[in-house]
């Protein structure tokens, strides 16, 4: 089978699209044919080396994290699945020699999700990650319906998905984001947008006088998110790097890890997924490119004949 792998660190021109072996599923585990992979930022700094430090040392390490597709093998002591399935799936582990970005994966069943049938298997490979993060990130804020949440970074893929999932649970959701992104911020449930800045703290609280109840940082804005949060609030941070815990605050960052049954109820729940363009796995080192330029709405998808 094909499969999207670096053999060493370095820039788009390191990836490979090379035959490995067909994997089989152990114990517990399943092979899914896959459909589409999306192409995440922690693919490129996985390519790029700036995960070397939490990689154990291999010869070969495959890349990609989000995909969908059908089940084509079930290994012994799997009952939930059956072959021909429609599923998602999130392949969290950093180090795998073959991940998302192939013909197929083995990954654990619980680490896989069932697809409705009028969800379409490219949008799909959209949502593993960045859903579960937003999901998971909501989840550390532990807040009550009617509380005020601030989402940083909103038009992004955790950002978006963190907006929509905070609304729907009945938190008044302030976002920041451009201009251009508004429309799109307010429509998926923010009550308030403003703009990103400096003085974000400051432009947050003539909207909130007392402070929000707590941050969502998907923007990684650090002290300035955590300034505009209220004294004993909390702050989620997403991709590290969490602030001092200033004023009482709660401060914790959210891992994500894979979670097939809440990725079935998220795939469920008629969430809005955005593909911005789809290229064959051969042009994974233009997907790369792309990404890194900057400016993407949505995700790039990989898809698999």
């Amino acid at each position: 089978m094909r499969a999207v792998i670096i053999n060493s660190y370095g820039g788009p021109e390191v990836l490979r699209v090379a035959e490995t072996p067909l994997p089989e599923p152990g114990p517990g585990q399943v092979r899914i044919r896959v459909a589409a992979a999306a192409v995440n930022p922690v693919d490129l700094q996985t390519r790029s080396g700036a995960l070397a430090g939490l990689l154990p040392p291999r010869e070969t390490i495959g890349i990609g994290w989000d995909l969908s597709g059908t089940v084509d093998a079930v290994g012994p002591r799997v009952t939930g699945f059956l072959v021909g399935e429609r599923v998602v799936a999130l392949s969290d582990r950093l180090a795998l020699p073959a991940k998302a970005q192939a013909d197929f994966a083995v990954l654990d069943a619980e680490a896989v999700g069932k697809l409705p049938p009028d969800v379409d298997l490219v949008a799909a490979a959209t949502l593993p990650l960045n859903a579960l993060t937003a999901a998971q990130a909501l989840d550390l804020a532990g807040l009550r319906p009617g509380q005020t949440l601030l989402v940083t970074g909103a038009a992004g893929g955790v950002g978006g998905f963190a907006v929509e999932l905070a609304a729907r649970s009945g938190l008044r959701v302030v976002a920041t984001a451009d201009e251009q992104d508004e429309l799109f911020v307010r429509e998926a449930g923010a009550s308030e947008v403003v703009p990103r800045g400096r003085e974000l703290a400051d432009v947050v609280r003539k909207r909130v006088p007392e402070g929000v109840d707590g941050v969502i940082d998907a923007a990684s804005l650090g002290v300035a998110a955590l300034d505009a949060v209220r004294g004993g609030g909390v702050h989620v941070a997403v991709l590290g790097g969490a602030p001092v815990p200033l004023r009482g605050t709660r401060v914790v960052n959210v891992w994500i890890r894979a979670d097939g049954p809440r990725l079935t109820a998220l795939a469920a729940a008629g969430l809005r997924l955005r593909v911005a363009e789809t290229m064959p796995l051969s042009r994974v080192a233009d997907a790369h490119r792309t990404l890194e330029k900057g400016g993407v709405r949505g995700r790039l998808v990989l898809t698999i004949d």
